[in-house]
């Protein structure tokens, strides 16, 4: 899968709660651009959170297509995103496309790429982005080793990669189911 720079997205459950949490930072190769931009928005009756890493025109296409797929397929998360990733990669324009999206609702988590990928990951941690790998890790420690509820456990592996990971700050954004 291609590793996309410039970004931390981490979305958790625990007891029936899900978050994701991202940072703000927006770089251009090694220039920081802005700092408090949102990566991740509630679709779907705000019953889906949905977290990007790449270039956010991609994602905003993307964004609109994957709740289109929702609306198409009355919420069944599952199928709307074995579609997408179908059209992702078979459509001339949006195969150009360069982002990773984390998807989470209630009951799945996925990363869902271009190039055709869906992941559902054993364990439902969602993780994408530069600081992707470092927030994952925070993230497994928390769960096994604490009793923190979802959001703090997604704020808590964004500062974690923010610690190690030059293209992550500790501008955080969450959203709860």
């Amino acid at each position: 899968m291609t590793q996309i720079h410039g970004t931390t997205i981490i979305g958790v459950r625990r007891n029936g709660s899900v978050a994701m949490a991202s940072d703000g930072q927006v770089t251009m190769g090694e220039t920081i651009l802005k700092h408090n931009a949102r990566k991740i928005r509630k679709l779907h009756k705000n019953q889906v959170i949905v977290g990007f890493a790449g270039a956010t025109a991609d994602a905003f296409t993307l964004f609109e297509r994957f709740e289109a797929k929702l609306e198409e397929f009355s919420g069944n998360l599952p199928r709307a995103v074995v579609e997408l990733a179908k059209d992702w990669r078979t459509d001339r324009i949006l195969r150009r496309l360069e982002a990773l999206l984390g998807i989470m609702d209630k009951q799945f988590s996925y990363i869902v790429s271009g190039s055709g990928d869906v992941i559902e990951p054993d364990d439902g941690i969602v993780a994408i982005g530069s600081g992707g790998a470092y927030a994952l890790i925070a993230a497994r420690l928390l769960l096994k080793h604490t009793q923190l509820p979802a959001d703090a456990i997604a704020r808590e592996a964004i500062q974690s990669a923010a610690a190690v990971c030059v293209y992550t700050n500790t501008e955080i954004f969450l959203a709860t189911l």
